[in-house]
């Protein structure tokens, strides 16, 4: 009907080896994936593995909400351990909610 206003569309030949180096993009992209964002977090959740299964009595960690204190008790059977956080206050948190253990001292209000 109104086909005289709009331009007809022909499809263009595949230039020679297009196939090949859309493999070799896609290959690009996957290690470029790879390299900056999936093998970065494995290495910083290994690291935490690590972390978490370090921990001990007296260590002086901060969990990720910000709040810091000294570790008085850590049970391997639990994934919890408790953490003095002022004289005589004790709170119970969760070992993979620790984000860095301080150097001995830093606290020293408790």
């Amino acid at each position: 009907m109104l086909d005289f206003l709009i331009a007809p569309a022909y499809a263009q030949d595949a230039p020679a080896g297009g196939g090949i180096a859309q493999i070799v993009m896609l290959v690009g992209f996957v290690a470029i994936f790879y390299f900056l964002l999936w093998r970065p977090q494995a290495k910083r959740a290994k690291q935490h593995k690590q972390l978490i299964a370090g921990l001990a009595k007296g260590d002086e960690v901060v969990i990720g909400g910000g709040m810091l204190g000294r570790i008085t008790k850590v049970s391997d059977e639990s994934e919890f351990l408790t953490m003095e956080i002022a004289e005589g206050t004790q709170v119970n948190v969760q070992k993979s909610a620790v984000a860095t253990v301080l150097p001995k001292g830093t606290v020293k209000s408790i």
